[in-house]
């Protein structure tokens, strides 16, 4: 490490604050940094708004100043630890019971080098091993955290590996931002080739939903490891392969070796996947499987279509239909359920949708457009791939001396 001292965070901080309770959300209150502000990138995100009346009890004492670093001491698992720097805003703001405010001593250490080193240790799940643990949260102990030893160098060190690391993550920003771009395209095309399926102003002809299917075959939801698959093996998808209404083949978990796997349900290229039951915000995610692994199963989750030969039905238009937004919200009025269940879309119901059907030389000038979409995403997702692999190694050398 250079020579690099290290002390615990206890001796390099002002405070370590927490927040308090979220309570009331009125228009006119204080901002409050809650969980979905801070991202596992170590970025403020600012364009989720909630806030908490102005009255509050001792509110500014919570007042978050520029230079401060929030903590995500209490979250899911998976989530707990995240970091950001806090540059400033445009208006006070304040944080959840669910942060610390880590105030650094400005004579010891630099708040932005402070949340790059938090962000690496996020990164190797250092948090995790440091929590104690509910049902569906886990939270990093005060005490635990700032017993934990930061190296050091010296100050103007610490804002040049900052930089450094800023200007790195910069550029991954820019690719996500990139990326995120691409995924809207494929639907403004839609849009402009075949106008808002629900309002319909183009006037496709419109059909139920049963008689362009062949089938819809149901998955199957043996009890598996708890792990994804590896060589070989066979696996179930989770509803996170469709979830987001692309399709992820890594969101899987595999099949024990003694449960017979049934060829009949593994995942091909073409098929086209929806989510029966889930959530009202998520129930209804559909995704066009391009390309997959073998020996991947739906769980009993999720539906396929099997469209009739001569239905006249492109699967790329019918993916897109399906998720364009106000068609999507058509489809979530299908789905029923007990009170505190999650809603579920029965086959019967499906079966009665109205789909659009426009002329195959348009659906085919669409799946076109899409492909060329699609292979830009792909290009895309390989260089940030491989940005955020360079960026990892960068990080461990800066927190080593070796930069």
């Amino acid at each position: 490490m250079s020579g690099w001292q290290s002390l615990p965070l206890l001796e390099v901080l002002v405070d370590a604050k927490p927040g308090f309770a979220c309570g009331e959300d009125p228009s006119d209150g204080v901002f409050q940094f809650r969980m979905n502000n801070v991202t596992t990138e170590g970025q403020l995100d600012l364009s989720k708004k909630r806030r908490v009346p102005r009255d509050t009890r001792n509110i500014d004492a919570y007042l978050v100043e520029p230079g401060d670093v929030l903590f995500n001491a209490t979250n899911s698992p998976e989530l707990v630890g995240k970091s950001a720097f806090f540059a400033g805003n445009q208006e006070p703001s304040v944080f959840s019971n669910h942060f610390l405010r880590l105030r650094p001593n400005g004579e010891k250490l630099d708040g932005r080098f402070l949340a790059r080193w938090l962000t690496l240790q996020f990164q190797r799940k250092v948090f995790q091993s440091m929590c104690r643990q509910w049902v569906n949260q886990a939270t990093v102990g005060r005490e635990s955290l700032l017993a934990l030893r930061i190296p050091l160098p010296p100050l103007m060190e610490q804002r040049r590996i900052a930089a450094l690391l800023d200007q790195a993550e910069g550029l991954r920003i820019k690719r996500r931002v990139a990326l995120a771009q691409l995924k809207t395209l494929s639907q403004a095309i839609f849009l402009d080739l075949f106008g808002d399926p629900v309002t319909n102003p183009m006037g496709w002809t419109r059909v139920p939903f049963g008689e362009l299917l062949t089938n819809i075959d149901s998955g199957w939801s043996p009890t598996c490891l708890d792990r994804p698959v590896t060589d070989d093996e066979w696996g179930v998808l989770k509803l996170g392969a469709v979830t987001w209404c692309e399709y992820d083949a890594d969101e899987n978990k595999a099949l024990p070796p003694n449960v017979v796997p049934d060829p009949e349900l593994e995942v091909k290229p073409g098929d086209l996947l929806f989510t029966r039951k889930n959530t009202y915000e998520l129930v209804a995610a559909c995704a066009l499987v391009r390309a997959t692994p073998p020996r991947l199963m739906m769980s009993d989750l999720i539906f396929r279509f099997r469209l009739r030969p001569d239905a006249n039905l492109d699967a790329c238009f019918l993916h897109q239909l399906l998720i364009y937004p106000t068609k999507r919200r058509e489809v979530q009025k299908l789905a029923g359920g007990s009170a505190g269940s999650m809603p579920n879309i029965s086959k019967a119901r499906l079966e009665t949708l109205p789909i659009e059907v426009p002329s195959h030389s348009v659906q085919e000038d669409f799946a076109h457009r899409v492909a060329a979409v699609e292979k830009l995403k792909t290009s895309y997702r390989a260089s940030l791939a491989e940005m955020d692999a360079l960026f990892v190694v960068l990080q461990n050398r800066a927190f080593q001396g070796e930069l």
